[in-house]
């Protein structure tokens, strides 16, 4: 059936192509029609000022002409002087010129073509401005003055500016693109909107005003200096002085394509395509464009978007309709469960908070009944011994703490935790004797409760050996840091105290930090500290499962 319609796809073109060489033609009758109209448009404003001329030539010699013709060229729209000259070439009056523009000489006026023109005889000359006599590209309209025998009595010139004789090139008569210029009788361009579509590169400009002359009016082709091929047509505006040139860009060879696409080419391409399409439609491409459908859906459902349904297979046949319906229920059942499952993790996380929320205020109870325990007690190695123990419990419910307040609940941040801790345990004893300052420097690091629990409470050890020995009635300076280097983490505690006793028999705080750093697969040490005090030193393995944070996020903090 598309072969059979391919004799007519190549009748239309063939009339197409004719109805272009009609378009060539009527664009040309256009331009021509176009030309003549603004010549004679312009023609008819010459002959207005023509008019004026004449009739303020003989009122152009009394005591106040000037004056009066600076009075009559600022209310008259598009004259920009008005001149009196003698029969000898002399300026006898003129309108009062615009700032720097020079009244003409006698001596120049007799030299010019013009003046001898009118002398000859001719009675309205138009020639172009001279640029030093005008602001802006003008025309001198001269019109011959005659005493009562017919004598030659001077002339009266008036300054026309261009612009305002220039066609319109907005004109909807005028083609898409069209241009508009003014020439001289010899064919020299006075004024043009674009001078590139004026110059042409191979001289066609040549002779047209000739042709116009004798014609009236000149229709030629050329290319313009882009080497755009384009359609002129002339008209005389004023005589032999002065003509109009339009032009627009010539059809080209696909110009036919927007004549009248609908009836020579559009409709039979129409029903060629109609029936390759039918011949598409009814096979199985029908099917395969469904398929193509699903295959999307099931690329969406892949990616974990189940909410997007395939509803516009309702227009499928049968068993396309059957495959989307299948796609569909497996969507609808994977959502259902999804749902659920995040209602029972939210459920999960939700107990598991209040757990740690009570587990913590728990600990604080039996941490607040040890320390009215303590108070109670006169015996200061009991008390000291209830202190250490209230002190242990308080660093768990802080763990506890940490666990229900962040994001995730099955771990913490052992840089916030610890930061906190130090704070939490120099707060406890700052009003019980001098001063105890603190800095913290910790690398981030994503820690669960069993290894947090051995690290917080070793470091609670650390930090109360400092203050029983190093602090102890003098006050200091401790320094916690805790930095990860690869697959080794290391917990330092340092004082700036006389330093550890030799001598000293290790106690109950010395055997819990080693057994916490055992807990940890570590060992803990106690080394003198450079330039005086004692560091308290815990290595361990970093733990597997999780990764030290980006070095980048290193900090510390002071208390």
């Amino acid at each position: 059936m598309a072969l059979a319609l391919l004799p007519f796809i190549l009748l239309s073109a063939v009339q197409t192509q004719a109805g272009f060489r009609r378009q060539a033609e009527e664009q040309r009758a256009d331009l021509q029609l176009a030309a003549e109209r603004s010549a004679a448009a312009a023609k008819g404003r010459l002959d207005s000022a023509t008019v004026l001329l004449q009739a303020l030539s003989p009122e152009a010699l009394g005591l106040y002409c000037e004056p009066r013709l600076t009075a009559l060229v600022s209310r008259l729209e598009g004259y920009e002087a008005l001149y009196r000259i003698s029969a000898t070439g002399e300026p006898v009056c003129t309108s009062r010129l615009a700032p720097g523009m020079p009244t003409p000489t006698g001596a120049y006026i007799r030299s010019t073509a013009w003046f001898e023109r009118m002398k000859s005889g001719e009675s309205v000359v138009v020639t172009r401005s001279p640029p030093y006599l005008s602001s802006s590209p003008a025309l001198l309209l001269a019109v011959r003055s005659e005493r009562p025998m017919g004598a030659f009595d001077g002339a009266m010139g008036a300054l026309l500016p261009l612009a305002d004789l220039q066609p319109d090139i907005n004109d909807r008569a005028l083609p898409q693109g069209s241009e508009a210029a003014l020439t001289d009788g010899d064919g020299r361009l006075l004024l043009a909107t674009n001078i590139d579509a004026f110059t042409p590169s191979d001289g066609a400009l040549l002779g047209w005003v000739k042709r116009a002359r004798a014609d009236t009016s000149s229709v030629f082709e050329a290319h313009d200096r882009n080497g755009r091929r384009r359609v002129y047509a002339g008209a005389a505006l004023s005589g032999r002085d002065v003509y109009v040139l339009l032009s627009a860009p010539a059809p080209g060879l696909l110009s036919w394509a927007r004549l009248n696409p609908i009836s020579t080419l559009l409709l039979p391409l129409g029903a060629w395509l109609t029936a390759f399409g039918a011949v598409m439609l009814f096979s199985e491409r029908i099917v395969v464009r469904w398929l193509d459908y699903l295959e999307r859906i099931a690329a969406i459902y892949a990616r974990g978007r189940f909410s997007v349904r395939p509803v516009q297979a309702v227009n499928a046949p049968s068993e396309i309709r059957v495959l989307a319906g299948t796609l569909d229920d497996l969507a609808e059942a994977i959502t259902l469960r999804d749902r659920s499952l995040n209602e029972s993790l939210a459920e999960k996380d939700a107990l598991m908070r209040e757990i740690h929320h009570r587990v913590k205020n728990n600990l604080q109870i039996i941490s607040s009944l040890l320390s009215m325990q303590q108070r109670a007690l006169a015996d200061p190695a009991a008390k000291t011994a209830l202190g250490d123990t209230r002190q242990r419990i308080s660093a768990l419910a802080l763990i506890y703490r940490t666990l229900y307040q962040s994001e995730d609940i099955r771990h913490a941040d052992a840089r916030d935790f610890l930061t906190e801790l130090v704070g939490q345990l120099i707060a406890a004893e700052a009003m019980r004797g001098p001063m105890v300052t603190s800095s913290v420097e910790a690398d981030s690091l994503v820690i669960d409760p069993d290894k947090l629990a051995p690290l917080a409470l070793w470091l609670v050890e650390a930090v109360s050996n400092a203050q029983k020995h190093a602090f102890a009635g003098r006050g200091g300076q401790l320094q916690v840091r805790f930095k990860v280097q690869g697959d080794t983490s290391v917990l330092e505690v340092q004082d700036d105290g006389p330093g550890a006793d030799a001598d000293r028999v290790a106690g109950v705080g010395r055997t819990l930090m080693g057994a916490f750093a055992k807990q940890l697969r570590g060992n803990a040490d106690l080394v003198p500290a450079p330039g005086g005090g004692t560091i308290a030193r815990l290595t361990f393995a970093t733990p597997e499962a999780l990764t030290p944070a980006d070095p980048a996020d290193l900090g510390g903090t002071r208390s």
